[in-house]
């Protein structure tokens, strides 16, 4: 990792703060993308340009770059009945757009590395569905979808995309949900066979692994980040 120069996004905090941290610590250097926190650039990763800016910005700050780690995402959940379009557009708008759009900016200069890598998060709602979460599931979808065909397109470029599929993840994003209703967290605690929630640090590492050298012919594929729990009915 000490030759590796990654983009970050959603860097303020949870998974993203967890990644950059473990890539740091692996020797890489980081460029972080959030809206708020300790980060490089501080953006709303929807914005029009805003892949544009974060590009330019890495590559200024960097000298170039081999990898990209989109960890920005918003959750929520919302009842078909009455779910509006504003939330829609607006989980559709990070989630996905935002990725697709990151992507496209930084393939010129991870083709030209050549040992791009390209990390997506995704969820085990990509893979299942939950009552309340039909933004959210179809986002993750779509961005497991996005990564399979990616991985196919880009990879005679030399560039590996794979995406992370988190289980029940302990992040400030879902702390308000389980907060709110401990037994919604028990529930996953017992759901998985490991026995407990997952931490961010937990799917860093596998962000990590990915964004590797070791991962060199990984591609294509999502991964779950669970403890197990979509094992178990």
């Amino acid at each position: 990792m000490n030759t590796r120069r990654i983009i970050v996004t959603g860097a303020g905090s949870g998974i993203g703060a967890a990644t950059a941290t473990r890539l740091r610590a692996d020797g890489a250097s980081v460029f972080g993308v959030d809206q708020k926190g300790a980060v490089d650039l501080t953006i709303d990763v929807t914005e029009p340009g805003a892949s544009e800016a974060i590009i330019t910005d890495a590559t200024d700050a960097l000298g170039g770059i081999e990898g990209v780690a989109a960890c920005a995402g918003i959750s929520g959940a919302q009842p078909l009945d009455g779910h509006d379009d504003a939330f829609w557009d607006r989980v559709m708008a990070v989630n996905v757009t935002a990725v697709f759009r990151l992507i496209r900016a930084a393939t010129p200069a991870l083709a030209s590395s050549g040992r791009g890598r390209i990390v997506t998060i995704g969820s085990v709602m990509s893979s299942f569905g939950a009552s309340g979460l039909v933004a959210y599931a179809a986002s993750k979808h779509a961005v497991l979808g996005m990564t399979r065909a990616l991985a196919a397109e880009l990879g005679l470029h030399g560039i590996t995309v794979n995406c992370v599929q988190p289980g029940a993840i302990d992040t400030p994003m879902t702390a308000p949900a389980f907060t709110a209703d401990p037994a919604y967290g028990e529930f996953w605690r017992q759901k998985a066979p490991l026995g407990r929630l997952g931490t961010p640090e937990d799917v860093a590492d596998v962000i990590a692994f990915l964004l590797s050298d070791d991962a060199r012919f990984v591609s294509g594929h999502g991964i779950f980040v669970d403890g197990a729990a979509m094992a178990r009915p």
